[in-house]
């Protein structure tokens, strides 16, 4: 008699609910698994930026200890947490079919206002709105586009963010529409940041387990989604290839329609003053090390003088 895989989870609700949907899916396939909880470092402070912490596995590393360990047997993330390069004796076991990589503003009062003030980027018509959000990349973008506006820091996970805002004197803060949306969370009063890059694997899932545990790589293998391992893999190509981690204001996105795979990628300024950004279209079949070569045209176009900033602003 085989025994159930031991399935790694944050306690956070979307964590449990990504843990559960990975769970449902095993059993879909006969596969018996039990949910694990673990708390993070990245849960457990909620007060220190992120980008403080060094934040480069932040909410990966305390499971990825008791994977190592053998107190689990797979850990599931939100990709786009997940180091660039893991840590030696795991492996990705696979990637789950992806949902929305957009990012969303939740607009605490006001939101036709809102709405309407944000399509003139650059307007002197209304008073600066004041954002919260923890990441580097949405505050960088934010300022690009809106640079009279005050960024605020808004940690903890999406049930604490959204109370949060719902007491603060903000207007509005940022968050993934994947998170959101699966566990039923999107206000009515939020609006899709179609101009807002996502980070690489934004939306995406990912389960990871230890490198020499093949039985259990074999039964993941049945959860992978090929389309979204592909660009996701291209995606955190592209970001470790810049910088490595993901506390960098970053951006990168991979489509595949049809045939052809569509690349967009982007670096800012901390301040958000200053961008450089990629854009490809190739045929599927000559995509290898796209998310390499992609950053290192990138670097030779303007963006080594920003990676170098950065590196010297977070040293």
């Amino acid at each position: 008699m085989s025994t159930a895989i031991r399935i790694g989870t944050r306690e956070s609700q979307l964590a449990a609910w990504q843990a559960t949907l990975v769970k449902d899916s095993l059993k879909e396939h006969g596969i018996e698994a039990e949910l694990c909880f673990i708390k993070s470092e990245g849960d457990i402070d909620l007060k220190t930026p992120l980008y403080e912490m060094g934040v480069q596995g932040i909410f990966t590393k305390t499971l990825d200890a008791a994977l190592l360990n053998n107190k689990i047997d797979i850990a599931v993330h939100s990709m786009k947490d997940v180091p660039t390069q893991l840590a030696i004796g795991m492996a990705q076991a696979a990637v789950l079919k992806r949902a929305s990589h957009k990012d969303l503003l939740v607009v605490k009062d006001g939101l036709p206002k809102m709405n309407e003030a944000l399509k003139h980027p650059g307007s002197i018509h209304h008073s600066p709105f004041t954002i919260a959000t923890s990441s580097i990349r949405r505050k960088a973008q934010w300022l690009h586009r809106y640079p009279n506006h005050q960024l605020e820091n808004l940690r903890g996970n999406v049930n604490t963010r959204l109370k949060k805002l719902e007491e603060s004197n903000w207007d509005g803060a940022i968050f993934a529409a994947a998170g959101l949306e699966r566990i039923n969370l999107r206000p009515e009063n939020s609006i899709e940041l179609d101009w807002m890059l996502p980070a690489p694997a934004q939306g995406a899932i990912t389960i990871v387990c230890r490198d020499e545990d093949h039985e259990t790589k074999e039964k993941l293998a049945l959860l992978n989604d090929e389309a979204t391992a592909l660009c996701t893999k291209i995606e955190k190509e592209f970001l470790r290839t810049l910088l490595g981690g993901c506390s960098t204001p970053i951006s990168a996105l991979a489509e595949i329609e049809e045939d052809e795979l569509f690349f967009r990628g982007n670096i800012f300024s901390l301040d958000g003053r200053k961008k450089v950004e990629i854009e490809k279209v190739l045929p599927i079949d000559t995509i290898a090390n796209l998310g390499k070569w992609a950053a290192e045209e990138l670097l030779s176009n303007g963006g080594q003088e920003i990676a170098n900033e950065i590196r010297n602003a977070t040293k």
